[in-house]
């Protein structure tokens, strides 16, 4: 599976921005979907996953309630709508797919293929 995340830039905060993740190769609907973010000096950490069905999605308790991730299996496209951006959201982000056909998981190495990432950055 080969990944594509672009959208991110640079935004003052209370701003919106979309991420999208592009993915070829092996069939995008038997995938789990995820996004990671890495802030400079930090570990990358879990933002958001989504069911291969669209029908269970996870979010990281600093971004429930302002991102909403969804993603359209015909055109093989994984989205994360970001809303009321902090500067804290200021990172690398990375879209990822797992290949479980379960529910998704939050543990990145969960997910064995992973995009190049888009940098958001929030300004104050």
């Amino acid at each position: 599976v080969q990944l594509q995340a672009s959208g991110g830039g640079l935004v003052q905060a209370g701003g919106s921005l979309r991420l999208s993740c592009v993915t070829s190769g092996r069939r995008f609907s038997n995938h789990a979907m995820g996004w990671f973010r890495q802030a400079p000096g930090k570990e990358r950490e879990f933002v958001s996953a989504i069911k291969w069905s669209g029908s269970v999605t996870l979010y990281s308790d600093s971004v429930k309630g302002r991102f909403t991730i969804s993603r359209d299996n015909v055109k093989n496209v994984l989205s994360l709508q970001m809303n009321n951006l902090k500067p804290e959201d200021t990172a690398l982000y990375y879209c990822a797919a797992d290949e479980t056909l379960n529910n998704p998981r939050t543990s990145q190495d969960a997910y064995p293929y992973w995009g190049q990432g888009t940098q958001v950055t929030v300004s104050s």
